[in-house]
């Protein structure tokens, strides 16, 4: 079965999908798919050009901004937050097992997820559930955190992914461009690469006018991109929205290295800590690895993945940017799922050659 009738298929037959979108290309292979899929069954309309909110994928734009400020000299990898963050957020930020460690987290120990701390945003969005009129900006959901929430371990000592890290990552970008988040990202990124119809979600509009609305994305059944709070929840730990043409010329602005060094990309994805069997985690950068009988060489990509399904991963084998979501949090795995399936039917196209 072809890429796009499997990707179609996933879509049609099943009934929690209200919309999907695929883009694959991959100038090695000659292939340029970028397509949308409609559920028959919500008689919902997908355009390919539509903006998507990407969730976690943001993180990747996130820790990018911060490589080019590092590589403008504004700051260092090795900095310790304290030195951007004003003292109330500080106090008490990192307690574990009765000990302060706030002022031994590193930017990079909440780059690539190691700083110990606690993660605020499922039980946040659990309280936005519940009362759709909930809101709460970034930095008070840190605050909340640290007053209902437990710290995991010393910084550098383990691996816990939070999107507490992230937040930390958009105050210290905003305290370092004395701009709001929003604005930088799109001084530092959208504007640079050329990402005309990409946006913040509920803080931003793009630069030019869209001809179709952003996708609807789903979590049990709720639409939330229709809460307005959910902004504060999300914010630099994932609220891009773009279409998939958007984001393919920002993977190839890394790939390519026009908008960091190669010895920077290099760095944020050596600098990595073991996320899972198979997958590691460096600046932002979701990393696909090998292991014997479990993950083949033929998967090894790099990118980042979100909850929605969402996924924007670069395959070096292939040379192939593999860009998409399917829009509903039930395909958090379903989606890299499908992502590595067709990896697989890529790679054979490279055999065959």
């Amino acid at each position: 079965m072809s890429i796009e009738n499997a990707f179609r298929k996933q879509v049609q037959t099943d009934s929690k999908l209200r919309s999907a979108y695929l883009l694959i290309h991959s100038e090695k292979l000659g292939i340029h798919l970028n397509i949308a899929e409609g559920s028959k069954n919500h008689g919902t309309s997908a355009y390919p050009q539509q903006p998507n909110y990407m969730a976690s994928v943001g993180k990747i734009f996130t820790s990018v901004l911060v490589a080019i400020l590092v590589e403008q000299g504004t700051l260092s990898f090795d900095d310790p937050i304290a030195d951007y963050l004003d003292t109330l957020l500080l106090e008490k930020l990192h307690i574990y097992k009765d000990t302060d460690y706030t002022h031994e987290i590193n930017i990079r120990h909440l780059l690539n997820q190691t700083s110990g701390l606690f993660d605020n945003f499922w039980p946040l969005l659990d309280k936005l559930i519940a009362n759709p009129a909930f809101d709460i900006s970034p930095r008070e959901a840190i605050i909340w955190g640290k007053e209902h929430l437990t710290s995991h371990f010393p910084p550098g000592k383990g691996f816990k992914y939070t999107d507490t890290n992230y937040h930390l990552l958009g105050l210290i970008i905003e305290s370092v461009t004395n701009s709001p988040f929003h604005v930088a990202l799109k001084q530092y990124i959208f504007e640079p690469v050329g990402m005309l119809h990409s946006s913040m979600l509920h803080y931003s509009d793009s630069m030019a006018p869209c001809p179709y609305p952003m996708a609807d994305f789903y979590f049990r059944g709720h639409k939330l991109n229709e809460y307005k709070g959910y902004a504060g929840l999300d914010y630099a730990g994932g609220g891009v929205v773009a279409p998939n043409e958007d984001l393919l010329k920002f993977m190839k602005s890394l790939v390519n290295h026009t908008l960091l060094t190669r010895a920077t990309i290099e760095q944020m994805m050596s600098d990595r800590a073991k996320y899972g069997i198979g997958i590691d985690y460096g600046y932002g950068v979701m990393q696909f690895i090998t292991v014997p009988l479990l993950m083949p060489k033929v998967f090894n990509a790099w990118g980042h993945a979100g909850a929605t399904g969402a996924f924007m991963f670069y395959h070096p084998q292939t040379e192939a940017y593999l860009i998409g979501t399917f829009n509903d949090a039930s395909y958090e795995r379903k989606g890299v799922r499908f992502m590595m399936k067709t990896i697989h039917k890529l790679s054979k196209c490279v055999v065959a050659e």
